[in-house]
């Protein structure tokens, strides 16, 4: 028995194998050698993990009431993100006010981004890294994210799409709804699409009030995504920051990558 993975010479070996739109609930892990496994888009919720080994793990993503060795480690995850980055704190806004401030900053974030993106050649923007969105699927994502929760959810539009809107990869298709990753559009025009849909969330923030922020969407009854229903003001408001947030720091960590890369030859 291998005494660092606990892995006898009698179990099953399937290394490299992709589950991929698998559902495994309830699934149990035995005397299972994960080393160098990949998990991405997945959902952990009340897993339990007993007698493990984590060794040089990376871990990236929404972590609430993880308990390690008895201690909740999510507190002490937030508390030094936002020491290192306090402007991250500042992404969950209680008031309107406290909104308006929280697009000032992803508005000035992305400038800076997009310029450090300009200095790349423009064929790196279509790269991918480690099989992630490349720089112009990532803003096409965002275009989508904003039709989505802006411009369908609050301002009511039931065809909000636009030809080069991006859904996230595990999104069913659904009639309607642009779905073409392969299609490379200039960094100009899709960051001509993004001007506008960011004019949008400035356009609902400018005019948000304590008591619309309180409030209720009118229901969508368009079939789409999100589901047909109604939604927090706050919810949809938060769900485009915290894309926006996370999006921009994925973005980022793919630039330096690609700033160390060889132009693609043409």
């Amino acid at each position: 028995m291998d005494g660092r993975t606990g892995m006898g010479d009698t179990g099953e070996r399937r290394p490299g194998t992709t589950f991929e739109h698998v559902d495994l609930t309830g699934a149990r892990f035995r005397v299972a050698d994960l080393t160098g496994a990949r998990f991405e888009n997945v959902d952990l919720s009340r897993v339990v993990m007993r007698g493990v080994e984590l060794f040089d793990v990376d871990i990236s993503g929404e972590v609430w009431h993880l308990t390690i060795n008895g201690v909740d480690v999510g507190p002490l995850i937030e508390a030094e993100l936002n020491r290192r980055d306090p402007d991250r704190a500042k992404m969950r806004p209680a008031d309107p006010a406290g909104f308006r401030e929280a697009w000032d900053i992803v508005e000035r974030r992305w400038e800076q981004t997009v310029a450090r993106a300009r200095r790349l050649d423009p064929a790196l923007l279509h790269e991918s890294v480690q099989g992630e969105w490349s720089f112009i699927q990532t803003l096409r994502h965002l275009v989508f994210a904003t039709d989505a929760w802006i411009r369908r959810v609050l301002l009511g539009d039931p065809h909000p799409w636009h030809p080069l809107d991006l859904p996230f990869d595990q999104m069913r298709q659904t009639p309607g709804v642009p779905w073409d990753r392969e299609i490379r559009p200039s960094l100009d025009e899709v960051l001509a699409l993004r001007r506008d849909r960011m004019a949008s969330m400035r356009q609902v923030l400018d005019g948000l009030t304590d008591e619309t922020l309180a409030a209720h969407t009118t229901p969508v009854t368009a079939p789409g995504w999100p589901a047909p229903r109604s939604y927090p003001v706050r919810e949809c408001l938060e769900c485009i920051l915290n894309e926006e947030w996370q999006h921009r720091l994925y973005a980022e960590r793919d630039l330096a990558v690609l700033e160390a890369r060889p132009a693609p030859r043409s």
